[in-house]
């Protein structure tokens, strides 16, 4: 083996507190394994849409204590040279590892002579968020992989604002993390706070109070799956008036190893078969979903008897917005650059500001005024007074009390869709998302569309080619390409900023006529050819 790696990974080694990493990087070196030791120094975690993020293990390319301890140093040298009174809290879900690595944070942080706040238990991200403002601290971190496998492990930052860190914070904070020695030389104290239940108590009080009053009846299945939202959002219905949730058994409580899903992810297939076969037999009015650290929302709606089918999170998006406008809401309307021009279109027509941003919820958290924010992939902030970050606890509260209202009039939130779908035309949205073990695949895959773009899609002309790494409509540069097809219809690509995958993002704009059904069918097959063709023309 490379002697110089070998050393480095020794190095490491000799720092590292957790003799599980210790022993799983010294077996690696007796085998002889230079390829996977190799990987694991390549480089370090750095962060992306959502923080550092990654698989447990040792290495700097892997979620693990050293890294942790290093990034926590970071911090407080960034608070400490950038606040006068520097402080945080700290939150994190139940995936393994999180509590050591929240409470490696908080001596880390109380040592430098930061003041550091540890919420009490596995709680949803947005009470971290929110316990920000609430607590009056300075920044906050949640450990938390969201909806990634059970091997991740993750780590957000936020700052005063309760959103999280965009440039130059992150770079300057990365920068801090690169000047860190080692990590068992860091001081440490366990001279740090443990907030007491007042903090989720605060929270549900909120959440339940971004709901006026109005219709409460509405069955709903709900599943946390596996994660830490279910006691959050019982309390926070309960408060706000709704009757009480119908669990999935299976799912109801905290399990890191996400025993009944192939991945912990509401958008992926399967992870909800347990939800809507509950709906089938208790004849639910609709299934909510949070995903593991409860910062996202998904919805499904029967279409029949025995027939339900999963919401898009465009669709929740524009039923959330919708209902906001028509009570008033003022500020502005947000979204990222992937997400439906739909939310557009409805702002206009009530006349509001719509604003887009990077993908990513932390760049829709800096919008000063913001009223209303969301990203296709479930991510909500209908309550930004609460906290400047998605939040899955709100946004479920706001899906029912919509769902209630609905059932009053006889009406469903697909009613509602097609309505707006009438008036302001058929938004069809989907991806092609290619998850990959070589990165070399996106990187190819990208230069391709950078390079020789196809000229044409499911038989229209592609009239225009954005790379978004020059910025784009007065966006900060990120690496993407946008694709014009037309009026309203076209394509996003970009590498995932948390999964090695390739995600492109595809809309189609279908006037609606006098025959909703017939503008669907084309835009979807529309949607479908594009989708072929574009994985032809990138080699996938």
């Amino acid at each position: 083996m490379d002697t110089d790696l070998q050393q480095r990974a020794l190095a490491w080694i000799d720092q590292d507190p957790d003799p599980q990493t210790r022993d799983e990087l010294r077996d690696l070196l007796d085998a002889g394994a230079e390829a996977e030791v190799r990987a694991r120094f390549s480089g370090r975690l750095e962060f992306g849409t959502a923080g550092l993020r990654g698989e447990l293990g040792a290495g700097p390319q892997r979620m693990n204590r050293v890294v942790v301890a290093q990034a926590a140093a970071g911090l407080a040298a960034y608070l400490l040279e950038h606040e006068a009174a520097p402080s945080a809290v700290i939150g994190f879900d139940a995936r393994h590892n999180s509590d050591v690595f929240a409470r490696d944070t908080a001596e880390i942080l109380a040592g430098a002579g930061v003041r550091a706040v540890l919420l009490p238990e596995p709680l949803p991200t947005p009470v971290l968020a929110f316990a920000i403002g609430h607590l009056g601290l300075s920044a906050g971190v949640m450990v938390t992989a969201s909806h990634n496998p059970p091997r991740d492990n993750g780590y957000k930052v936020y700052l005063g604002d309760t959103s999280q860190i965009v440039p130059p914070a992150d770079t300057d904070i990365s920068a801090a993390i690169d000047r860190v020695g080692r990590v068992d030389e860091l001081p440490r104290s366990d001279d740090y706070e443990v907030a007491g239940a007042e903090v989720a108590g605060a929270y549900v009080a909120a959440a339940a109070a971004t709901v006026p009053p109005g219709p409460r009846e509405v069955t709903a299945v709900y599943t946390p799956i596996h994660g830490v939202g279910l006691r959050t959002l019982e309390r926070a219905v309960e408060a706000a008036g709704f009757p009480a949730l119908l669990p999935v058994p299976d799912q109801a409580e905290p399990d890191p190893d996400f025993p009944t899903v192939a991945f912990p992810n509401p958008e992926e297939p399967g992870a909800m078969d347990l939800a809507l076969a509950l709906a089938r037999s208790s004849a639910a009015d609709l299934v909510i979903a949070n995903d593991p650290d409860a910062d996202r929302c998904a919805v499904a709606v029967p279409t029949g008897p025995d027939d339900w089918r999963m919401l898009t999170g465009d669709e929740v998006g524009a039923l959330l917005a919708d209902l906001l406008l028509r009570r008033g809401t003022p500020g502005t309307y947000a979204s990222s650059i992937v997400s439906s021009d739909l939310l557009g279109r409805l702002a206009a027509a009530h006349g509001r500001t719509w604003q887009q941003t990077l993908t990513g919820f932390k760049w829709i958290g800096k919008i000063p005024d913001l009223a209303f924010g969301y990203e296709e992939a479930l991510g909500y902030s209908v309550a930004p007074a609460i906290a400047r970050d998605k939040d899955g606890v709100t946004a479920a509260l706001s899906v029912l009390a919509l769902a209630a209202e609905l059932r009053t009039q006889g009406r469903t939130l697909l009613d509602r869709i097609d309505e707006l779908h009438r008036e302001h035309g058929v938004h069809a949205t989907g991806q092609l998302s290619v998850r990959v073990d070589d990165l070399a695949i996106i990187a190819t895959a990208m230069t391709t569309l950078r390079t020789s773009p196809p000229a044409v899609l499911a038989g229209l002309e592609v009239t225009s080619v954005d790379d978004l790494a020059e910025g784009y409509r007065g966006l900060p540069p990120t690496d993407g390409i946008r694709l014009g097809l037309g009026e309203g219809t076209r394509v996003i690509c970009r590498p995932s900023g948390t999964e090695p995958k390739l995600k492109c993002y595809l809309e189609v704009v279908e006037p609606a006529g006098d025959d909703l059904a017939a503008a669907r069918d084309r835009a979807a097959t529309t949607l479908e050819a594009i989708r072929a063709d574009l994985a032809a023309a990138l080699g996938l």
